[in-house]
Order: structure tokens, then sequence, then C-alpha cells
């Protein structure tokens, strides 16, 4: 395997991070200039998690039986014309259409890279790799939300999309020229499509498979909540200026990437079983800290940033233990359960982002109330896990 491929498939899978945090610090803008009311835009970011989850489906069938690398230039050729597409929306609604069919197609820079790590290696090895994706695609939460005010501040909120357009036109290039093809035509499924979409039942009834995507699909459910919500509680109720904003979340993505890259050793000290059981112990106290925060005032501002960044600090090592966990005994079709454990974790992202909008208040009591449901599920799906 190249030296460099981990950084490619990082940089691929980092399509879904940038493509939800660059356009963050922008959404006060958004509703001021398209005319909406406040919290209406978080409808553009469920919809995007809605395109992520159906097209996840179709990527990871289409990837188990014509191979990682087509159904990968082909999404993000799509996600390519859909961000323009967002760029020129006039419409709230168009605007969310469009995110719908980026992300579409950006499902294949979700789905197939995970994928492409199973094609390469398993257990420890996995976990190594997937450490190293972790790394690349971290930048992409600490860097998207700076650039995304700087740019918003530069030429207004369609200069993100004209940006997220270019990062998919350059991926589109990159996977063309460069991505091996890991999955050879000897090892491709040859069963007709309603018998591979049969696969999605076999592969959700398995035990290890559905306990580990459920922690990583109530993580992020309590993820996103914070993500949906944090614009409004930083900029609207705490004052923070976009730019600054983006550096409050480049800090707190500082911790997933620190701790992702910590995963390996922790693995080898005391083993994945335990690794994820505190971490997420160790989340669910943050998020009930930030709770406490949100219903008595206590901290202001730091009360809310310092506990989230704890809790987000702690999916850096749920995260890629909880993928390898249940894709570890699907070998032969692991497109098919990629993409089942991606359509699981980014529903659970729709529903925390449309929530956060519905209930939105003007206060952090949403957002932090929603992120305790996310972190009581992934214990519940933590504790039912295979001994």
């Amino acid at each position: 395997m190249p030296a460099w491929l981990p950084l490619l498939l990082g940089f691929l899978t980092a399509v879904g991070p940038i493509s939800t945090d660059m356009y963050l610090p922008a959404f006060p803008a958004i509703e001021a200039e398209l005319g909406t009311a406040r919290g209406s835009v978080e409808i553009t970011l469920a919809s995007w998690f809605v395109g992520l989850a159906v097209g996840q489906l179709v990527q990871g069938t289409l990837a188990d039986r014509l191979g990682r690398r087509a159904p990968l230039i082909v999404g993000t050729a799509i996600y390519t014309v859909a961000s323009i597409g967002c760029a020129m929306a006039n419409d709230m609604a168009v605007l969310a259409a469009w995110r719908c069919i980026a992300a579409f197609g950006g499902a294949a820079s979700a789905v197939i890279p995970r994928a492409m790590v199973r094609d390469l290696a398993d257990g420890l090895g996995a976990a190594r790799l997937m450490s190293k994706l972790m790394l690349v695609m971290g930048a992409a939460p600490i860097l998207a939300p700076t650039i995304g005010g700087l740019l918003l501040v530069a030429g207004g909120w369609r200069m993100i999309f004209w940006a997220s357009a270019a990062y998919g036109g350059l991926s589109c290039l990159l996977a063309w020229r460069l991505l091996p093809e890991t999955l050879p035509p000897d090892r491709r499924a040859k069963r007709s499509f309603v018998t591979l979409l049969a696969d999605f039942v076999q592969i959700g009834r398995e035990r290890g498979f559905y306990t580990h995507a459920l922690m990583g699909a109530a993580t992020m459910f309590s993820v996103f909540a914070f993500i949906s919500g944090a614009p409004g509680v930083y900029i609207e109720h705490f004052g923070v200026s976009p730019t600054h904003f983006g550096l409050l979340f480049a800090i707190s993505a500082t911790g997933f990437i620190g701790a992702s890259q910590f995963n390996p050793w922790l693995l080898h000290r005391f083993g994945a079983r335990r690794v994820v059981s505190y971490a997420l112990r160790l989340s669910a106290a943050a998020v009930m800290v930030l709770a406490a925060a949100a219903v008595t005032g206590i901290g202001g501002l730091l009360g809310i940033f310092l506990p989230a960044a704890v809790a987000l600090a702690c999916t850096g090592l749920v995260f890629p233990n909880a993928a390898v966990g249940a894709l570890s005994r699907h070998a032969a079709r692991a497109g098919s359960a990629s993409a089942l454990l991606g359509t699981l974790q980014f529903s659970c992202a729709a529903m925390g982002s449309a929530l956060v909008g519905a209930l939105a208040d003007g206060t952090p009591l949403p957002m932090a109330l929603l992120m305790v449901v996310g972190a009581a599920a992934a214990l519940m799906a933590e504790m039912a896990r295979p001994r």
C-alpha cells in the first residue's frame, strides 16, 4: 500500500465535514438574505444528511458490484455540480434541494474510503489505518469553519459553496488520476441488485454490527445536535463573531484529531472494548455538565464550550472503533456494510440537525438536551455489545 494512500482517502472523506462545517458561520447571513425565519436554515443541513443516508445505500451497493473507483469518481462529480447549484440558489427550498443532491453524490466519499480500508486491512491494522484517515479528515472541521468565516466576510455565503465546488472538482480529479482499485473483479459481487439489497438485512441482523453501528449513530446524533445548534448559540446567543466562531470550532475539532491519533496506542494498551466504553462514559459526563450549564447559565460561554470540546474529543475514539467493530465480520460485503453504517449514522445526524432547528428558542438548552439523549443512547448500545 502506498504511504500516501491514507492521505488521499482522508482527503476524499473530508468532503463530508467540509460540506457540513464550512457554511456554519453563514447560517444567520443565509437566513437574512433569503428572508426566512430563525432556525429555518437547519433544513438545508437536514436535507444534506437525508441525501447522505440514501446515497450511501446506493453508493455502497454499487461499490461492491462495480469496484471502488468508478462510483467514487462519478459521485464527486455529482457533488461538484450540485455545489454550484447551491451557490446560485435564491430560495431556501432550492438550496435544500441542491444540498440533498450534493449529499447523494458526496456519499461516495463517505462510504467508499471506509470500504477500501476494510479491503486493505482488518483488526488493529484497520484501526490504525482508520486513525490515519481521521488525521486528514479531522483537519476539515478545524479549518472549515474558520475558512467559511473568512469567505463569508470576503465574498458572502455564496462564496462558501463555490469553494465547496472547487474542493469537489479537485477530489474528482485526484480520484481519477491517483486512486487505485482495491476490489479486483474476481471479488466483486455478481448477484442481482435485489440480492445485494437483501445483504443489508443480513448485515443489520448481526449483533456485532448493529450495536457498534448504533453506538456511532447515537454519537453522531449528539455531535450534529451540537454542530447545528452551535452557530445560533455562539453567534446569536453569546454574540461571538463568525470569525471567532470558526476559531472556537477549530479548537474543539483539535481535540477530535488528537484523540483519534492517540487511539492506536490506547487500543494496544487497553483493547477496543475498554477504550470505547471509557470514551462514551466521559462523553456522557461532559454533556451532562453542558446541560447543567445550559439550564443554570453558570459559566456563560465557557460553561458551554469546554464540556462540548471534551465530548467532541471523545468522538475521536468512538467513531473509528465503532466503524471497525461494525465492519469486522463483513469483509465480503464491506461496501454494503459501510453503506448501512453510514446511513444509520447520517440518518441520526439528520434527526439531530432537524430537531435543533425545530426546537430552537434562542438558548443553548435544546442543543444541550439533545446531546444528552444521544450520549445516553450510545451508552445503551455499548452495553448491548456481544462479549
